[in-house]
């Protein structure tokens, strides 16, 4: 077949650009030593920030939600898929964000790209403009693009540029919309100077957390935590996955936003509800998070940062400036960065290489992730195979 043929071709273009991208099999839990492919591996490559992905509380709290709810919701959360779990995880999810957000209300996703969607398309319309940070997560720009909004895209965290095209706009609906902490960089927005503008502007200010919540701030509660920012326009979705160990995502606002997006987010009215069990496992998760053994876990994290950042000697390559548990080591070449990739993987370690179009042509680069799980023998083991490594690589 003709079609088939195309295919084939197109995906031969990416072999050749150093760009295809294939699936490995994890045999054992999310932690940092698991065995891939039938080989044990020390990971640094999981979202699994404080390591609670097969923590015993939560996985016994997940049987526990099985065996009161079952395996499935059964419909969508406005038919009959809504359950006690739901409910109680939301009310949860809107204490936590309170502080940080007037009359606070909370709706829960399957997933963050289904949140983000939710957001943008019901919030923007054909009358609205986006304005988008330029290294948003590609569910923000997957969303801008649906929601059949004006979109302008300013450079990264350039606030005067966006100052410049807020006070240009005339739509009815403007929305801000960002990442809090950049996947690929893990450096964090500069969320004061956008909630400023967005009240002076009268738009709403969509931040993504999904790597900040459960990791930044005293008690987890994200990058608004963490930064001591409050304002009735901020429109927060933080993820259920990554820190929190389970699954799914939340939306959370003024309750009045919330009760739009029940009556028009597509991604939420269109789809089964999440199991109730997982519900039932976050309510456990955010437990951890918020008592002590969240704090002594982020505070364990923190310390590995200093540590990889301190036994690093890098050269050539560059570490990227970032204070959180995202470690980029910018290789720039595609070539080189598998290489590099395939020589860790040979020694045990399993570091993803990050490529276009992910990150921007010629930036690609090495994502360390660090969990609350590693330990400093494992971050020393990372940084010394590194710097031994990119003397040996030459490109």
């Amino acid at each position: 077949m003709e079609l088939l043929a195309s295919l084939e071709r197109r995906l031969a273009q990416l072999d050749e650009q150093h760009l295809r991208r294939r699936r490995r099999i994890a045999e054992t839990p999310c932690a940092p030593h698991v065995t891939v492919d039938g080989r044990p591996m020390l990971a640094f490559c999981s979202n699994d920030y404080l390591g609670l992905a097969a923590h015993p509380r939560i996985v016994q709290a997940l049987r526990e939600g099985a065996l009161r709810y079952g395996a499935g919701s059964g419909a969508s959360h406005l038919i009959s898929g809504h359950s006690r779990a739901h409910a109680l995880l939301e009310e949860k999810l809107a204490g936590c964000m309170a502080p940080h957000i007037g009359e606070a209300d909370a709706l829960s996703f399957c997933t963050g790209y289904m949140a983000n969607l939710a957001i943008l398309t019901a919030l923007a319309g054909t009358d609205g403009e986006i304005f988008s940070e330029a290294l948003n997560h590609a569910s923000l720009i997957d969303g801008a693009r649906l929601s059949r909004a004006a979109v302008q895209v300013y450079p990264h965290g350039d606030t005067a540029t966006l100052q410049r095209l807020l006070a240009a706009s005339k739509a009815a609906t403007k929305l801000v919309v960002t990442d809090s902490v950049f996947s690929m960089d893990g450096d964090i927005a500069p969320l004061h100077a956008l909630a400023a503008l967005c009240e002076r502007h009268g738009a709403w200010l969509v931040i993504d957390d999904a790597h900040g919540f459960g990791v930044l701030g005293k008690h987890g509660r994200g990058v608004l935590e963490h930064l001591g920012l409050s304002s009735p326009h901020i429109v927060y979705m933080g993820t259920l996955g990554k820190a929190a160990g389970v699954g799914g995502a939340f939306v959370a606002a003024h309750r009045t936003v919330i009760d739009w997006l029940v009556q028009r987010a597509r991604p939420y009215i269109y789809t089964t509800a999440a199991p109730p069990a997982l519900a039932h496992a976050l309510l456990e998760s955010l437990e951890l998070m918020g008592g002590d053994e969240g704090m002594e876990r982020r505070a364990h994290l923190r310390s590995l940062v200093g540590e990889l950042k301190n036994r690093l000697r890098l050269q050539r390559w560059t570490l990227f400036a970032s204070e959180t548990a995202i470690q980029p080591i910018i290789v720039g070449d595609n070539r080189v960065v598998l290489r590099a990739a395939a020589h860790l993987q040979e020694q045990g370690i399993w570091v993803p290489a990050i490529r276009p179009p992910t990150v921007p042509a010629g930036t690609a680069r090495l994502r360390v992730t660090l969990s609350a799980s590693h330990t400093h023998d494992d971050v020393a083991r990372l940084a010394d195979a590194l710097n031994a490594m990119e003397r040996e690589i030459a490109e």
